[in-house]
């Protein structure tokens, strides 16, 4: 059979399953309102947080490195690509989460598989949050350590796990997401920091969606609970409005990062022109009260009416807003409905969640106003009915 016809085999089975993917078009940038698939409608499902994407002091600074860095780096870190761009944002980002030294990854995932393949090897064993984002789970597969899973949020499982486990490998691990994309909720961060200090193990904590919108000035969950993780991963994609990641430690953990993260080594490194932006986010991120505040009563208004509505909203006090359907074909379904209404939700499906897990996944802005939180809660009112 030809590599053609089986991926046509299979792409007919995703569909008859309701589980093919096929991206929607997004025209301009990523704003409140926007065009997608030729239609406006109003965004409900983009990590742009703060609304910071398309910031035009961010724009200037995106102008200015291509000025004086150009577009490209042209090669790896190690070889010529290791700009003073990239310097200056990992100082920025690491002062930014309280850690001595930093590396900055072309995207969250290369550096979360960065992270764990780099400081892990086949005589470890990590410990794993069962919900996890895949590029942790991937990160963990590459490094070749024993990985044992402990069930979500769970501090007392991980504790049990690490006393029965912790033998099986030199040095320990324990990695979570602080604020889970898929589910909204919080890792007992005190919790598992007090546990990896007990077992001789470190926290690597992944603050990708808890960056820019928790803690003060925007500094993630760890610095809203007062703590220091071993492992500080963040993401300048999301909150910060522009694009990349960095894996930030003690400078000792950094430079093994840089060393044997594949992902690092062996990628040519990120656009200067982006990353000469990142102090210039960082900035706008820290004196970002009045967003934080807006983005607060924004989704904690759409939880509030949704589930007035009679829809099944997992609990949690974040943006990130799961509205429980199902199985797939009735959760494209709803979110087709509203596209037609005019709203924007994205459908998540497995694998991205387990199956008879499928939801809505509503991110609001911090820039939605009033009108556009109710104009949504409109929609949803009438594809309920």
């Amino acid at each position: 059979m030809s590599l053609t016809r089986i991926a046509e085999t299979v792409l007919a089975d995703l569909e008859s399953q309701g589980l093919l993917r096929r991206p929607r078009e997004v025209s301009g940038p990523q704003r409140p309102r926007m065009v997608v698939d030729g239609q406006h409608v109003l965004c409900m499902c983009s990590n742009n947080y703060l609304g910071l994407a398309g910031h035009p002091v961010l724009a200037s600074a995106i102008r200015e490195g291509l000025e004086q860095e150009g577009s490209g780096s042209g090669a790896s870190r190690q070889i010529s690509g290791n700009m003073s761009a990239h310097r200056r944002a990992e100082a920025a980002l690491a002062g930014f989460v309280g850690q001595e030294a930093a590396a900055f990854f072309s995207t969250g995932y290369t550096a979360n598989i960065g992270a764990l393949q780099g400081l892990a090897t086949r005589d470890d064993v990590i410990f794993s949050d069962e919900l996890n984002h895949a590029s942790l789970i991937d990160g963990a597969r590459l490094s070749r350590a024993r990985v044992v899973i402990y069930r979500h949020a769970d501090a007392q499982d991980l504790a049990d796990k690490l006393a029965e486990h912790r033998t099986l490998g030199r040095h320990a691990l324990i990695v979570t997401e602080s604020l889970f994309s898929m589910d909204g909720d919080h890792a007992p961060l005190v919790d598992l920091l007090a546990i990896a200090r007990r077992h001789d193990a470190a926290l690597v904590v992944d603050e990708a969606h808890a960056l820019g919108v928790d803690g003060p000035r925007g500094a993630g969950l760890c610095a809203q609970l007062g703590i220091l993780p071993d492992v500080t991963i963040g993401t300048i994609g999301k909150s910060f409005g522009l694009q990349g990641a960095f894996v930030s430690a003690a400078a000792p953990v950094v430079d093994l990062v840089r060393n044997r993260a594949r992902t690092f080594v062996f990628s040519t490194a990120p656009s200067p022109a982006v990353v000469h932006a990142a102090p210039a986010a960082v900035r706008l991120v820290a004196e970002a009260e009045g967003l934080r505040a807006s983005l607060r009563r924004n989704f904690r208004r759409l939880r509030a009416g949704l589930a007035e509505l009679g829809y099944e909203v997992l609990p949690g006090e974040s943006a990130i807003i799961p509205v429980m359907i199902g199985d797939p074909e009735p959760t494209m379904a709803t979110s087709q409905a509203l596209f037609e209404r005019g709203v924007f939700v994205h459908g998540v499906r497995p694998p991205t969640v387990p199956a008879g897990t499928g939801r809505l996944r509503l991110i609001p802005m911090a820039t939605h106003t009033d009108a556009e939180i109710s104009e949504a809660l409109g929609a949803f009112a009438e594809v309920r009915r």
